[in-house]
């Protein structure tokens, strides 16, 4: 029997996760999560060993996100720059392994809103996926389970990745084979001519990782998302990773000001992600 993994972001309790967000992880099993996305915004100081230990007391799978900077962009034509971005990448790898977690999604193939107002280059594609590689054959050395999975965000966020078929290009470039897709149903809305498309063009073999928000960054089930068409595109491919809620606090200044979250969209994160996961279930016990 099909099933979906449903599971949630810590952004939607911390802007960053720090020894205090600890509580974060068996609040996320309590609330009926399967898999809790831990963003990582400074791997340098991440409390790995802590971290560990209170994923095993919960029982909660663990899969992480990260975003690369103007210190870490891994297109910037600075060759340091993308040094320190693939030093970066490889520490999370090194994460990652000791979490016992196989996916790292997020915008870790290029600076988070670090736009140059013009369409990708030539050199920004190569740059990027030269780097990549690098790290995504570190990865296989360390873990062959592991995946890289890139996220297609929208336009006012990066002019690098904004839709499936670019994203599994990309893959396709890098070439390692354990590089995938990471869809966010936020962001399709705004750059997808389809749900149903963009799943499709990815299929089994490119998809790796999916995020769930609504239209308009509030409560799964309550905007303009179709999730039944996007639900059922996941069945077809037999998609068997996780379904992750991702919002964030309007208090977050750097979040809300680079997702530009203006207006509170629930009572607080947690209840979007209580009232979420109780729509998404919903909806998902229906396809």
């Amino acid at each position: 029997m099909f099933k979906f993994k449903f599971g949630v972001d810590t952004f939607i309790w911390s802007e960053v996760f720090t020894d205090k967000d600890l509580w974060i992880i068996p609040k996320a099993k309590e609330l009926g999560f399967e898999v809790l996305d831990i963003a990582i915004a400074h791997p340098e100081k991440f409390p790995t060993k802590r971290v560990l230990d209170e994923a095993k007391k919960a029982g909660i799978e663990l899969v992480t996100t990260t975003t690369l900077n103007d210190k870490t962009n891994i297109i910037s034509p600075d060759s340091q720059t993308r040094k320190n971005g693939v030093k970066s990448l490889k520490l999370l790898v090194d994460i990652n392994k000791e979490l016992g977690s196989n996916i790292l999604g997020g915008v870790n193939y290029a600076g988070w809103g670090c736009i140059t107002r013009k369409p990708r280059s030539r050199d920004e594609w190569k740059w990027s996926t030269d780097c990549m590689r690098e790290v995504a054959e570190y990865a296989q050395t360390v873990n062959k389970n592991f995946i890289i999975a890139v996220e297609c965000i929208n336009r006012f966020e990066t002019h690098f990745l904004n839709v499936a078929e670019d994203a599994v290009q990309y893959c396709k470039d890098v070439g390692t084979g354990n590089i995938k897709v990471h869809l966010d149903s936020f962001h399709m809305n705004i750059e997808e001519s389809s749900f149903e498309g963009a799943v499709k063009t990815c299929g089994k073999e490119y998809l790796g990782y999916v995020h769930v928000c609504e239209s308009n960054r509030g409560i799964p089930g309550t905007g303009r998302v179709p999730w039944k068409e996007f639900f059922t595109a996941l069945k077809d491919i037999d998609y068997r990773g996780p379904v992750v809620i991702e919002s964030f606090d309007i208090k977050f200044e750097e979040l809300a000001g680079l997702c530009a979250i203006w207006r509170k969209l629930a009572e607080s994160g947690e209840a979007l992600a209580i009232e979420g996961l109780k729509n998404l279930k919903s909806i998902a016990a229906r396809v």
